[in-house]
């Protein structure tokens, strides 16, 4: 039986293709997660006001739905994720330092770390190995995502702390499935754009930790 050597080499190619993208992006997230962590620690020494932090979410928010799209295929968008991964990195100076300024915050923030890097690295390696397509949640993290901002938006006036506690568990299970998807994206080859991967990332991992935190915390309290 005659072998198309085309087809294998297509084959190949798209393997190392794929191989690439996750090498990159794996290593692009380790290190805006890095830069992060320099600049929180950054704010955290400059005392920074919880205002501030809350105006440097939005200016990131809104580089990384205006601007990062367009600079993703140039070396340029390696800047703006750097910038937007260190403006968040910054806005959470004042939560790390209200939560340290507890009796068992120390505690509480290494845990929420080491919970957090053990949910990313889990699934991380789940879709890598399984090799299974995960598109099909799509929907379902959309209507998780609206039904989130609709409680959040609510619990502002209602100020009900088992309420949320159950937001920040379900913005957790979601930012999970967003991380099953985005590596089972890369994994079988439809995203190849390892700075927006990187950037899709980060934020599941950033939005995992700060609610992993705000559960732990509220735990703490009782």
């Amino acid at each position: 039986m005659a072998i198309d050597m085309r087809s294998v080499s297509a084959a190949e190619l798209s393997v190392l293709e794929t191989n690439k993208v996750l090498k990159n992006t794996y290593l692009l997230l380790s290190a805006t997660l890095g830069f992060s962590a320099l600049t929180a620690l950054f704010s955290m020494s400059l005392g920074m006001p919880g205002g501030m932090a809350m105006i440097l979410m939005i200016a990131a928010m809104v580089l990384g739905i205006f601007v990062l799209p367009r600079t993703a295929n140039s070396a340029a968008g390696i800047g703006v994720v750097f910038l937007i991964t260190g403006m968040l990195g910054f806005a959470i100076g004042p939560m790390l330092s209200m939560y340290l300024s507890l009796s068992s915050g120390p505690q509480v923030v290494l845990t929420a770390l080491g919970g957090t890097a053990a949910i990313f690295v889990g699934l991380s390696a789940y879709a890598v190995n399984s090799k299974k397509d995960f598109s099909f949640m799509t929907g379902m993290l959309i209507g998780g995502m609206i039904t989130v901002f609709v409680l959040m938006l609510a619990n502002l006036f209602l100020a009900i702390p088992g309420l949320q506690l159950a937001i920040s568990g379900f913005v957790i299970l979601l930012m999970s499935g967003f991380i099953l998807m985005e590596t089972s994206s890369i994994v079988r080859g439809g995203e190849t754009n390892y700075i927006m991967a990187t950037y899709g990332m980060y934020l599941s991992i950033f939005n995992i930790f700060i609610h992993l935190l705000a559960i732990l915390g509220i735990m703490s309290e009782d």
